[in-house]
């Protein structure tokens, strides 16, 4: 199955960039520069073609230009793909003027579904350095976009289990919410989280049977776990009914204590949590070097690319911000010798070219500076 890929990028007044016209090919793309070029704003517009705000959680109009005083009325981020047909798809999204953001696929608008089938993508920043030593939160967040990049569906899950439950928290907040209203939301919410849950147990098992394939040596292996009160229900065998009785129950006893916080403390899947062990040195991922737990991250990442081709499905971009930092020389060739193995089209940043060196010309090398880009 042919590689998502892009085979063009247009941008228009997007963030340091009034314009950018780059014509690439399949393989692997390298953009080097100094701090404050560009280079994620780059990968940034990309992220803006697949469902969700981006790989910086943007508001629609933080991408417009600013030069001084002046602020851009709009911005767009125009790509060209090439389909599973060959065919050239056109992916365009943007903010005009006094709208919110439009993404459109071909001139019409695209369904999260379309837009995952025809560019899925998976997303590596610095900040992901020290996952496993952070916030259970981003965890949780970085894990679910790596399921939704194989399931679309999963996204659509997550967005109504929260929708219902900041819905359910509000009426709480209220405290003259109807029991019996609040019985069917909380049954609704119910559904979605287990439906969440099941979603995430199944990606977490082809995910670490990817991880136990690869015999590459250069990226240590992490034995992964789903820590939440739902997820082992359903790892012990309970059924999808029986779990999503015991969460709407949960939910129901737990309104007074929900109402007193503020918050969500009822045990769903929101308060679930991933966690990894370092294979061969059998620790905590947390407690490794910001080395090693990139090293882990990597291999996750790689690994759940294999796992979507090896399942038939398109292998997905990999937009990888700053992939190199923390890495040694051994580790960037095997980086390099790892993305191409996959036929991935990858695109990588890094402050400087030599960052790239064991990509040779099997990659695109481009120079980034104050908003310019040069081959």
């Amino acid at each position: 199955m042919t590689p998502a890929a892009l085979s063009r990028l247009r941008l228009t007044d997007f963030r340091n960039f009034d314009t950018l016209d780059l014509d690439v090919d399949a393989r692997p793309v390298c953009l080097a520069g100094p701090n404050g070029s560009g280079k994620t704003n780059i990968l940034e517009a990309i992220s803006l073609l697949a469902p969700g705000r981006g790989l910086r959680g943007a508001e629609s109009d933080e991408p417009l230009r600013r030069a001084g005083d002046e602020i851009a009325p709009a911005w767009a981020v125009y790509a060209e793909v090439p389909d599973e047909t060959e065919d050239v798809s056109s992916l365009a999204s943007g903010l005009l003027e006094g709208d919110r953001r439009q993404t459109r696929m071909n001139g019409k608008p695209a369904s999260r579904a379309e837009l995952a089938a025809l560019l899925p993508m998976i997303v590596l920043l610095p900040e992901h350095d020290r996952l496993f030593a952070g916030p259970r939160a981003d965890r949780l967040k970085f894990f679910d976009r790596l399921v939704a990049a194989a399931e679309p569906s999963h996204g659509d899950a997550l967005n109504a289990y929260e929708k219902l439950r900041s819905r359910r928290q509000r009426l709480l907040d209220k405290g003259r919410a109807d029991p019996a209203w609040l019985d069917a939301l909380e049954t609704d919410l119910a559904g979605h989280g287990v439906a969440l849950a099941a979603g995430r147990l199944t990606a977490l098992s082809r995910l670490q049977a990817a991880i136990d394939a690869a015999d590459d040596g250069i990226f240590p292996k992490a034995d992964l776990a789903l820590n939440g009160t739902i997820e082992a229900a359903l790892a012990g065998g309970a059924e999808l009914r029986a779990a999503e009785d015991q969460l709407a129950l949960a939910f129901a006893s737990g309104r007074d204590h929900d109402a007193a916080a503020g918050r969500t403390l009822t045990a769903g899947p929101h308060r679930s949590d991933l966690t990894a062990r370092h294979r061969e040195k059998d620790q905590d991922a947390g407690r490794c070097s910001t080395g090693e737990q990139k090293a882990l991250i990597i291999r996750l990442v790689l690994a759940q690319a294999r796992s979507l081709a090896d399942r038939g499905q398109r292998m997905p971009l990999l937009l990888l911000d700053e992939a190199c930092a923390h890495l040694d020389e051994r580790r960037r060739e095997g980086l390099a010798e790892a993305i191409l193995a996959l036929g991935a089209q990858a695109w990588l940043t890094g402050v400087e070219a030599g960052l790239f060196t064991a990509f040779g010309d099997r990659a695109q090398q481009f120079a980034v500076d104050q908003g310019r880009v040069s081959d």
